[in-house]
This record gives structure tokens, sequence and C-alpha cells, in this order.
């Protein structure tokens, strides 16, 4: 009987140096997109490593601004195209930037049009959504002004801020997690968690 051990790999097979499995950060990665996937499925709220993810009291900051000027309201104009955003830790001043799925929008919009399950989470007018796409996580960037809808150009889904994110078109299977928000002075506030998971499936 041969020592298997000892065989040799076959010539042409591809084989995996010890160097190339994958390193304990990677796993971590691994490990978080599939628990935002499970989270996705179970309608859960997501959980974050670290407790990284948008915080109670954190401030806003938009995407690529250096400077980490919080966000405030004068800064977020009716009707206009939502703004992407991260939150920014208020005593370390730092952008929790680390996964995209903390990545927020913010549009402002007339309060009379809200529905009632959209109306409480907003802060004069301003409302807050996931900026992650939850069919397979582009970024939602597009916005429709007529129609008011945010929309994802990768796949076209089509969401209502108006009515809590609810999809109005395109392949998205649920509609765009919302996070609360409201002013301490002039700022814009995270004041609660996201009330569905981010994300969606990943990209083929």
């Amino acid at each position: 009987m041969k020592n298997k051990s000892n065989e040799q790999a076959p010539a042409g097979a591809i084989t995996r140096a010890p160097d190339d499995c994958p390193s304990p950060q990677r796993r971590k990665t691994f490990k978080l997109m599939a628990c935002a996937a499970l989270a996705a499925t179970a309608g859960i709220r997501p959980s974050f490593a670290d407790g990284d993810g948008p915080q109670v009291g954190d401030l806003l900051v938009r995407d690529g601004d250096e400077s980490k000027t919080p966000l405030t309201s004068a800064d977020v104009k009716l009707e206009k195209k939502q703004l992407i955003v991260y939150p920014l830790d208020p005593k370390s001043m730092t952008v929790r930037d680390g996964s995209r799925l903390n990545r927020i929008i913010v549009i402002k919009l007339d309060p009379t049009q809200m529905d009632d399950k959209t109306a409480p989470l907003a802060a004069d007018g301003i409302i807050a959504f996931s900026a992650v796409c939850v069919h397979q996580n582009c970024d939602v960037n597009g916005w429709l002004p007529k129609e008011k809808e945010f929309l994802c150009v990768c796949h076209f889904s089509k969401y209502s801020p108006l009515r809590h994110g609810e999809v109005t078109g395109g392949p998205a299977p649920r509609p765009l997690p919302m996070i609360p928000v409201k002013l301490d002075g002039d700022k814009l506030v995270i004041a609660g968690e996201f009330n569905a998971a981010p994300g969606g499936a990943p990209q083929a």
C-alpha cells in the first residue's frame, strides 16, 4: 500500500502554499461578509466588527472630506441629490469608514409628504438611509428629481425615500434600510440603529 503522505502531486496540479492561506484579517473579513448576508436573510439588525458600525451620537461627514467637517442641516438642500456620508465618532474624530456598510445617504424632503414610517426618523425634513443597494451592494448614488426616488445605476433598482425606502422598481428584494437622525444644534447626529441589515447579495 502506498504511503499517501509521501505521494507527489500530479504534474500540472495546482497546489496551495501555506503562505497563500487566508490571513486572520481576511478570515475576519469573510466572516463579516457571511454574517451580513445571514442578517439580511433573517431580517435582523446588522452586526459590525468591534462595534465599529454607526453609533448613537455619531456625527456625519461627507465621503472623502479629509477635514472631517461635521454635516449640518444647512448642507442638505431641499430636494437636491442625496449626499453620501460616513459616521464620525465625536470623541475621537475618527471616521467609521472601515466598512462599506457604514455608508449612508442623506436627503432633505418635505416632511408633509413622508409616510408614517418615515417622518418619525427625520430631522427637519432630513432623512438617512443605507447607501448600499440591497440587491448587489452597489452605491445608491442616483436621484430622480421628478419621481423623488433614489436610483441604483448598476441594475436600476429604485427606492422611495418618502415611503421608508420602499422599492418602486428594479430587482431589489426589500426596502432600503433607514437610520434615524436628529439635530444637535445645527449638526446632524445618528439617533438610532439601522431598521434592517444594510447590504445585499455579493456581486457574482
